[in-house]
């Protein structure tokens, strides 16, 4: 879990590096590396029979059923991811990752206590009023922010247009792909029923299919109607740098390692399995990680006043308590 933290709080930091690479195509090459993340572990530690299944047989074990929950879960995650990098072109990682997991860790422990209603209910609203406070004091830190970098593009005589910044479009853009974010945990529950569901590479190769077929039909959306700049064609992939395609593919395969990560240790064929607290906890944590880094590497509040300074680690000083609440109430039931 903590490879898995680490991994999924640092794959954005990918798109950072690949600078001026439009997500919609960064997305694409996250694609690829997913998928070959997903080949390298079925035909390698998803081989050595550790449950009594290789791959191929866990992969025919399981029901077709199962194989639909993995890839319409997979499908909503990416809609939900891609929403999310979407939001961080727009107002960087440390404002859209944060303000988008906050959501669909609201929505998606609502979601668990409806399936298992002796979850404790004081513990669910207490979480859920800390991340809503964390998620309106960074949203506030980021308006404050595009406020102070208007005004010194002003002075500076660089800004393009008198008007005040609109920050409302990031913002959304990261709450939108929180709410589909958070729903697609149950279906990936579904498909690694204890009976006959997927094991945890074979999952992630269905995760990876699901992810690539969905990314050529969204890709439609966003490379036709982009959230920001002009309309893409495909050959604009053809023409980017191959630096930048490297960069997009590493994404895929780091995230790709932290999602086997956290499916070997959640899996319920699993003879150990993690309990307490300290599992969601840390796989609650990644957009921690991912703020961390765009606030100290990425510099990306440099030029904020000390109000838009303090109130982004006042953002994820809340988000650690409502993310500590809700990770109690998951194992209260227990």
């Amino acid at each position: 879990m903590i490879l898995c933290m680490l991994c999924w709080g640092s794959w954005p930091v990918l798109h950072k590096m690949a600078k001026k690479y439009r997500f919609e195509l960064f997305y694409f090459d996250f694609g690829f590396g997913l998928g070959l993340m997903a080949l390298v572990c079925a035909f390698t530690f998803g081989s050595l029979g550790f449950d009594g299944f290789n791959f191929s047989d866990d992969l025919l074990n399981a029901r077709k059923e199962e194989w639909l929950f993995a890839l319409l879960a997979a499908m909503i995650f990416n809609f939900g991811n891609m929403l999310t990098l979407a939001a961080a072109s727009v107002a960087g990682i440390s404002v859209a990752f944060p303000l988008a997991f906050g959501v669909a860790m609201i929505v998606g422990s609502w979601i668990n206590f409806l399936g298992h209603p002796t979850i404790s209910t004081v513990l669910l609203l207490a979480g859920t009023a800390f991340v809503i406070l964390a998620l309106i004091v960074g949203s506030s830190a980021y308006s404050h922010l595009r406020v102070l970098q208007h005004e010194q593009q002003a002075r500076a005589g660089k800004a393009k247009s008198t008007r005040r910044p609109n920050s409302l479009k990031g913002i959304l853009l990261a709450l939108v792909g929180g709410l589909v974010l958070g729903t697609f945990a149950p279906l990936l529950l579904r498909a690694q029923d204890p009976q006959d569901g997927v094991g945890p590479y074979s999952l992630l190769f269905l995760f990876a299919i699901g992810v690539a077929i969905s990314t050529f039909i969204f890709n439609l959306f966003f490379m036709n109607l982009p959230v920001e700049g002009d309309p893409l064609e495909i050959a604009d992939y053809f023409k980017t740098p191959v630096k930048n395609h490297l960069f997009g593919f590493l994404g895929g395969v780091v995230w790709g390692i932290g999602a086997i990560a956290t499916f070997v240790a959640n899996t319920p064929k699993g003879d150990a399995p993690l309990s307490g607290p300290i599992n969601p906890m840390l796989a609650g944590a990644a957009p921690i990680v991912t703020a961390l880094l765009g606030l100290l590497i990425w510099k990306e509040f440099k030029g904020g006043d000390t109000r838009a300074k303090a109130f982004s680690g006042l953002m994820l000083v809340l988000f650690v308590i409502g993310l500590a609440f809700f990770s109690c109430a998951s194992v209260s039931a227990k």
